[in-house]
Formats: structure tokens, C-alpha cells, sequence
């Protein structure tokens, strides 16, 4: 095993951001890859004029990737933000106004999994009054991907880079899961299981991949420290990734990795060319 039988994904919101949005699934392609992700692109609209979208679609057609993951609409994104669907007022709205159009997006190009950032904890709220509010958008969420045919993920994030938002660690994110499948009774509702992440919070990773490796929707990999590609730090992502092939995990690994000061294409020198192709 190893890092040629897993099934990579590139995520254009921090690989090739060295290019305007519209040229970098051509780029992800020419380096070899079949299928991108994203973040949600338009950080300061969550319902971006229907131009926008078109034009967006007809880049990843036209370059030949499959878009595989999106996000919502989750604020500002990099930037202060984690999310947006548990902070009440007009961050909440903005969610919900943008879930048909994220939904509308990933059907289109027959993409199957939309992560849901939780958001950040609101001075002068009430953490359970927050909660409360989470659960009805992720609820919202749920069906809506549902109805496209794709999972909802949940994701933990680490507190040492996040200190606001409240899922930090791989047990909080699948409790969160769990209780939205409580209330849709759909089961679509997964763990997004991020080894960076994770890794900052200081979690057992072997443990956490045997106890949720079955709860896992999607998986991201960044070396540790510093947010690199593998082998620039020292997670042992190679064996962590066979460790969660062998535990049954068949999904998409998203590249969701820093290339450094070099240009993104030139960050992928520890994958052969031959692997990059999603088989």
C-alpha cells in the first residue's frame, strides 16, 4: 500500500492560489489530477451572481476535473472566520440563503460531499443558544445535500490556529454529526477527519482512525508542523492513510496543504504522476 492506492483530491483554495479562481482546475489537470475540491469561493457573497457560478462550472468542465467537495458559505475564509451557521443575525441568514445555491452547484457537477464549518463562538451569546441555532442549519443542511445525493460534513479544526470554534477535536465533530442524523434521520451527516487538525490538537491519530474510521466521510492531509506537503514535516501520513484503507476507508484524501514558496505545481514531487489520476 502507500500513497498510490489512495484517491487524491486537490483543493483549490490553497493549492494553486497563485492563479486567478478560474484557471486552477486547468492547472490541478495539467499536474496530473482528476478531481478538485473547494472551499466556498465567493467569501464575501453566499448567493454570487448566477454568471459567476456559470462561469466557475464551465472552468472545472472545460479543464476535465470532477468536483468532489465544496464548501458552504463559511465568512471569511482564509481569514478570521471558521464558519458562519452558528453565529446568530445575519451570518445565520447568509447560510441559509446560500445552502440551495452550494447545493445547486455541487448537483450540478454530480459532486457528493458540502462541509458545513461550524463557526466561532460569539462573545455575549450563549454557547447552548449557539448550539441550538447549528443544529437548525446543519438540519437544513442535511436535507439539502440529501436531496442532490451527497453527505454533509463535519469538521474539527485545531484550537491552537482556531481558539473560537468549538469542534476541536475528532469527538466533538462526530457527536455534532450524530445529532443532526438524530434529527433528519437521513444518516448522511459524516465526520470530515482532517490529520493536520487533528495532529495540533495532539490527538491519538491511530485511534482516532480505528474508532471513526467507519463514521468518515472525507479525509484531509497537511504534514505537521507547518501545514506542508508530506514529508516536510513529521506526520506519518503514509502509513496513517493505509492505516485508514485498512479500517475501510475507500473515500477521497483532499490535498489541502501549503506548497511553501514555490509555485503549487511543484509541490507534488512526493506523489508520482501516475497516482495523481483518481482511479
Amino acid at each position: 500500500m502507500g500513497f498510490a492506492d489512495q484517491r487524491f483530491n486537490v483543493n483549490l483554495s490553497i493549492l494553486f492560489t497563485e492563479l486567478p479562481l478560474l484557471e486552477r482546475p486547468a492547472a490541478a489537470a495539467a499536474a496530473g489530477f482528476t478531481a478538485v475540491e473547494l472551499w466556498w469561493p465567493w467569501v464575501d457573497s453566499p448567493t454570487p451572481e448566477r454568471s459567476e457560478i456559470d462561469a466557475l462550472r464551465k472552468a472545472i468542465e472545460t479543464a476535465g476535473v470532477r468536483l468532489t467537495g465544496l464548501n458552504f458559505y463559511a465568512g471569511r475564509l482564509p481569514g478570521p472566520d471558521r464558519g458562519a451557521l452558528s453565529v446568530p443575525g445575519e451570518e445565520s441568514e447568509r447560510f441559509r440563503a446560500n445552502i440551495e445555491v452550494a447545493a445547486g452547484l455541487a448537483e450540478s457537477l454530480g459532486c457528493g460531499a458540502l462541509n458545513a464549518l461550524y463557526g466561532n463562538r460569539v462573545d455575549g451569546v450563549d454557547p447552548a443558544e449557539q448550539d441550538a441555532l447549528a443544529l437548525e442549519n446543519l438540519v437544513l443542511a442535511a436535507r439539502a445535500a440529501d436531496r442532490i445525493g451527497a453527505m454533509l460534513l463535519i469538521e474539527a479544526l485545531n484550537r491552537p490556529e482556531s481558539p473560537l470554534y468549538p469542534l476541536v477535536s475528532a469527538p466533538a465533530a462526530v457527536d455534532v454529526a450524530d445529532r443532526v442524523n438524530a434529527a433528519t434521520g437521513l444518516g448522511n451527516a459524516k465526520f470530515l477527519m482532517d490529520l493536520y487538525h487533528l495532529s495540533m490538537n495532539g490527538e491519538d491519530l491511530p485511534a482516532v482512525i480505528e474508532r471513526f474510521a467507519a463514521r468518515t466521510g472525507h479525509v484531509q492531509i497537511a504534514d505537521n508542523p507547518g501545514r506542508g506537503a508530506p514529508g516536510t514535516g513529521s506526520l506519518p501520513l503514509e502509513d496513517l492513510l493505509d492505516r485508514l484503507r485498512k479500517a475501510g476507508y475507500d473515500g477521497w484524501v483532499g490535498l489541502e496543504y501549503k506548497p511553501g514558496d514555490r509555485p503549487s505545481a511543484e509541490s507534488f514531487a512526493w506523489l508520482p504522476a501516475e497516482a495523481r489520476a483518481a482511479r
